[in-house]
């Protein structure tokens, strides 16, 4: 689901580049595995809870110390050790995690996931979302003439800046992350220039007033701090310029309806979670119009799918882990290829549920999983 992140990560293998003759083979996932799996168990020796900040007692968007638990559950995708737990603001319904990951936290619960072992995965899953990306820049269209210049920011390895440019063929994209898959999407061109580091300390100065467009994908649930990251588009984008941001809606009924399975929570990396309302107001604050507030658009109608896949996960986890202390016998990885096909009838209904009824409900109430506004800098 993330676009991109605003927290370090492991810099991983670099894709798209062949071994030459003769190089020495690549090694299997699980010789990959094995050999990562020392670093893991030493991090693990003493417990996950140094891993955390200390619980909050206020909401960090309002101050309200009107907390209520919102969610209870764990990493459901690289089956890390360790607790996860979301409250809600009874006062202005922003959700958050707390406890909060803290830098180590943050550091161990995303490495391997974009980067490193799991880079090869999300890059498919990425680089197959044409149609998404091209829909992301057409809703800028009705709003502005074509722009100049674009900063993509949690780019990952630039797949957004790479479809834009088929909608804005004279825009300059550039794109800023974290990790080491920003200078791989600069050398394979999908952006023009690649910038690494903290978005918010990058455009005090270097960066300011320096686009006409800030865009920012699935982006700012990943942040420790996500008004600091709004502070920061406010000073990259020239006035009159425009920003485009996209994120989970936790007011969708599937949040509720799902609890721990709805994909959208991605658990322990989604930080923060703004209600609409909220992510409006503070944009007005800043000096921004918002000119467009779409529901059905951006909407990732995976649900369903979603669920089912999380509850099979949870079952019978999936295959080795370099977070286990050896790898899983042959009675569970039998388990776990017989959950996988008894479960097939499940996904594929999941799957055409979502496509054909879900989908075209996402427009009404509250079915959307997410919700993207474009703002004008006034």
């Amino acid at each position: 689901m993330s676009h991109g992140t605003d927290v370090p990560k492991t810099p991983g293998t670099t894709p798209g580049l062949s071994a030459g003759p003769g190089a020495p083979a690549k090694p299997s996932r699980a010789e990959t595995v094995a050999g990562l799996r020392p670093r893991y168990q030493a991090d693990l020796a003493h417990g996950t809870g140094r891993f955390f900040e200390p619980r909050r007692t206020d909401c960090p968007w309002c101050g309200s110390a009107r907390l209520k638990r919102r969610l209870r559950t764990k990493d459901r995708y690289q089956n890390k050790p360790g607790r996860c737990l979301l409250d809600v603001c009874r006062d202005c319904r922003h959700v958050f995690q707390n406890p909060a990951l803290n830098g180590d936290g943050l550091e161990f619960y995303y490495r391997d996931f974009y980067d490193g072992l799991g880079e090869k995965d999300l890059g498919n899953v990425f680089s197959g979302r044409e149609k998404m990306y091209r829909r992301r820049a057409e809703s800028l269209k009705p709003q502005a003439d074509a722009p100049k210049t674009w900063l993509d920011v949690g780019t990952g390895h630039g797949h957004f800046p790479e479809v834009a440019r088929t909608v804005f063929p004279g825009t300059r994209f550039d794109g800023l992350d974290f990790t080491d898959g920003v200078d791989l999407a600069e050398r394979t061109g999908r952006i023009d220039h690649g910038i690494r580091g903290s978005f918010p300390e990058l455009a005090r100065e270097r960066l300011a007033e320096s686009y006409d467009v800030v865009s920012m994908f699935h982006y700012l649930e990943h942040s420790t701090d996500p008004r600091a990251e709004l502070r920061a588009a406010r000073r990259a984008v020239r006035p009159g310029g425009h920003v485009l941001i996209e994120v989970p809606d936790p007011e969708c009924w599937f949040a509720s309806l799902f609890g721990r399975f709805w994909l959208p929570w991605l658990q322990p990396q989604h930080l923060h979670f703004l209600p609409v309302a909220n992510l409006r107001k503070e944009l007005t604050s800043l000096g921004f119009t918002v000119v467009v507030e779409q529901h059905r658009e951006p909407s990732d109608t995976v649900d369903l799918l979603g669920a089912v896949w999380l509850t099979v996960n949870a079952v019978a986890p999936p295959e080795d882990s370099p977070s286990l202390a050896e790898p899983p016998g042959r009675a569970r990885r039998l388990l776990r290829c017989a959950l996988l096909l008894a479960a097939v009838p499940a996904l594929v209904a999941a799957t055409a549920l979502d496509r054909l009824l879900l989908k075209p409900l996402a427009g009404l109430g509250k079915v959307s999983n997410a919700y993207r506004v474009v703002a004008r800098r006034d």
